[in-house]
C-alpha cells in the first residue's frame, strides 16, 4: 500500500509540473510581448499596420519596409497620425514600383520604393525594366539614385546621371565607386549638383556601336 501510494504521488508530481510550467508561460507571454516596440502605439493604429501589412502580403509585396517606416516613428516618438502616413506610404510607394518594374526581387522594389519617396517620378522607373544580358539587378543603382536625391542633388540631374550609367551596362561597382566620389567631394564642401557632374564625367563609360548599343562581343 505505501509503495502504492508512493507512485501516486510521483505520478501526480510528473502530471502537475508540466502544467505549472505551461502555465507561467503563458501567464509570461502577454508580457514579451508588451516588449515589442509596435506595441507602443495605440491599439487603433496597431490596427491600421497589421491591415497595411496584410495588404502587401495579398498584394505579393514585400513587408520588412512598412514595418521598418513604424518601428521608425515609435523610435522617434513621432505622433500616431505621422506614423500611419508614413507605412501608408510605403505600401503605395511598392505597388507603384512593381506596376513600373514588374517581376523584380523584394530587395530592388524596396529600394526603388525608396527612390519614389526620395522624389523621383514613376514614369522614371520605366526605363529601369528592361535588362541588358548578365545584368540581374538593379538594387545598387536604386541605392545610390535614393542617396542622390537625399543629399540634396537636383531631381532631374540625379536621374539623368543613373539613367545614363544604366543604360550604358554599368555594374555595381561603377554604381558604388560614383557614389563614393560624390559622397567624398560633398563632405569636402562641393555643392552636390556640381560634384555629381564633375564626377559623371569621369565616370567610364562603355563602348558602343554605330546604333548605339554596347558591342555584343570583343
Amino acid at each position: 500500500m505505501i509503495g502504492l501510494l508512493s507512485s501516486m504521488r510521483r505520478a501526480s508530481h510528473v502530471l502537475i509540473v508540466p502544467l505549472v510550467v505551461g502555465a507561467c508561460l503563458l501567464l509570461s507571454a502577454p508580457s514579451a510581448s508588451a516588449q515589442d516596440p509596435i506595441f507602443k502605439l495605440d491599439p487603433a493604429s496597431r490596427n491600421v499596420v497589421d491591415l497595411v501589412i496584410d495588404s502587401a502580403v495579398a498584394s505579393n509585396l514585400p513587408t520588412h519596409s512598412i514595418l521598418s517606416r513604424a518601428l521608425e516613428g515609435i523610435a522617434k516618438k513621432a505622433p500616431s497620425r505621422l506614423i500611419l502616413d508614413a507605412v501608408r506610404r510605403r505600401l503605395v510607394s511598392l505597388r507603384t514600383a512593381r506596376n513600373r518594374l514588374g517581376n523584380v526581387s523584394d530587395s530592388e522594389l524596396e529600394a526603388a520604393a525608396s527612390v519614389l519617396e526620395a522624389g523621383a517620378k514613376p514614369e522614371e522607373l520605366d526605363r529601369f525594366r528592361s535588362r541588358q544580358p548578365g545584368r540581374t539587378s538593379s538594387l545598387e543603382a536604386f541605392t545610390v539614385w535614393a542617396d542622390f536625391l537625399a543629399r540634396g542633388i537636383p531631381k532631374d540631374e540625379a536621374f539623368s546621371a543613373i539613367n545614363k550609367l544604366w543604360q550604358d551596362g554599368a555594374d555595381d561597382a561603377t554604381f558604388h565607386s560614383l557614389w563614393n566620389n560624390v559622397q567624398t567631394d560633398i563632405l569636402q564642401g562641393l555643392s552636390p549638383g556640381l560634384a555629381l557632374q564633375n564626377r559623371i564625367r569621369e565616370t567610364p563609360q562603355r563602348a558602343t556601336t554605330s546604333a548605339g548599343k554596347p558591342p555584343e562581343g570583343p
